[in-house]
């Protein structure tokens, strides 16, 4: 299995677990995304909260270029976190919601 495959495995793993541990209500659902070609995986929230319209992102991950760069974590455990439960070391996790200065002061990869 190539190493672009491993990655998008991984991903799809960790946000599925993710997407398990946030059930759905009777109005709202959360809904795993996966875009293997371009190396997008979401979860977002779809569907009504009384007479508002919800539909939000709240975990985007992109495998590219040998990184895993997450774009949006909303979770309480981490997305980080559970990537380095799978095994992906440090230096392949950008934190992407931080600007490039602020990730130079976390414990993983800049960019």
């Amino acid at each position: 299995m190539a190493v672009i495959d491993r990655d998008h495995d991984t991903a799809e793993r960790v946000l599925c677990i993710l997407s398990q541990e946030y059930p759905p209500s009777d109005t709202t659902r959360t809904l795993p995304v996966f875009d293997r070609e371009h190396g997008q995986f979401l979860l977002l929230d779809e569907g009504w909260e009384g007479s508002r319209r919800v539909h939000q992102v709240w975990a985007h991950i992109e495998a590219a270029d040998g990184k895993f760069r997450i774009h949006e974590d909303g979770t309480e455990k981490g997305i980080a976190n559970l990537l380095l439960e799978t095994g992906v070391p440090r230096d392949r996790i950008v934190l992407a919601f931080y600007s490039p200065t602020h990730r130079k002061a976390t414990d993983f990869a800049a960019a």
